[in-house]
């Protein structure tokens, strides 16, 4: 691990972008699209500006048949996969051992259900599965990867679903799957939002492992986690989020325009505009993040190919 130079509280967040070697081997993905028009609004005048590399669509919300048409037009410029959920509004069929109402719990509340045996695998493995098929239902092909809302994917029972029902769909075809874990000297090394950084690295441990093990391409390094407090200036997390990379380095946002079908749905509201300002703003960040290579025949990515480990 080559570590830099860290910078103080005070630093311009330029210093650190600025230096960014041109191609480096970052994944910069916006999570949420489809959560709102605002969320998608934003994350696509990123990918014009060349201002991210992938992002990840919810499909289980009302917004999503739309929102796909649009998905669809985006692949021409960022990856995109789909944003497991099992924590917001409704699942797509019955799931009754994660959404006893009708609807689904807080992220805590499901890891209670698998920690406890409450909630069950084959369940879980049916609204992965019906997740995974409306995305390709409604784009036209599987997702370029996977990754899950509050990192859903990774805790205990949800992890050995979505290894079943990956293992199943994708005999050829291999689609990246987020890993949420990184070395906590990494972490601890970037100094943004370490503590809840390392819970979550903590709860993902081991997972990469066992996708790739499975055949599953994985990110190697993973941030951007952030605390989405409005006294820290994003901009100066996201220099540091770009520290002590990884060899296929993940970097996780959350940009967009607030709007009232957001604040309806989430905490992060008013967070999502800095993001979005501070992702137009960085210097030499479009040179300093992947891009996909353009694919008229709507190709998924072949990560062993266009960023190898």
């Amino acid at each position: 691990m080559k570590l830099v130079p860290r910078r103080t509280e005070t630093a311009d967040d330029k210093a650190v972008m600025a230096s960014l070697e041109p191609g480096a081997n970052v994944i910069l993905c916006a999570d949420d699209f489809a959560m709102s028009e605002g969320v998608s609004k934003g994350i696509e005048e990123l990918a014009l500006a060349r201002r991210l590399s992938a992002t990840s669509a919810i499909v289980t919300l009302e917004t999503w048949p739309a929102h796909a048409r649009r998905l669809v037009a985006l692949r021409a410029f960022l990856a995109t996969g789909l944003h497991l959920n099992l924590t917001l509004g409704a699942p797509l069929g019955p799931a009754s051992s994660i959404a006893p109402d009708g609807e689904f719990g807080t992220n805590a509340a499901l890891l209670r259900r698998c920690l406890t045996g409450a909630a069950s695998h084959d369940e879980i493995a049916a609204e992965i599965d019906r997740q995974v098929a409306l995305f390709e239902e409604t784009t036209g092909f599987p997702p370029d990867f996977i990754d899950g809302h509050q990192h859903v994917h990774t805790l205990p029972k949800v992890r050995k679903a979505l290894l079943t029902v990956l293992a199943a769909r994708y005999t050829d075809y291999k689609p990246l799957v987020r890993d949420p874990w990184d070395n906590p000297l990494r972490i601890l090394w970037r100094g943004a939002a370490a503590p809840k950084a390392i819970v979550i690295a903590k709860l993902a441990y081991n997972f990469g492992r066992a996708m790739r093990a499975a055949g599953f391409p994985t990110n190697h390094g993973f941030s951007g986690v952030s605390p989405f407090r409005l006294d820290i200036p994003y901009a100066q997390e996201l220099g540091r989020f770009f520290l002590a990379r990884g060899a296929r380095h993940l970097v996780m946002c959350h940009p967009g325009y607030p709007d009232a079908a957001l604040a309806e749905l989430d905490d992060v509201v008013a967070r999502r505009h800095h993001e979005l300002d501070a992702l137009f703003a960085a210097p030499c960040l479009d040179q300093a993040i992947w891009h996909v290579e353009a694919r008229a025949d709507r190709a998924p990515v072949k990560w062993t190919k266009a960023l190898p480990v």
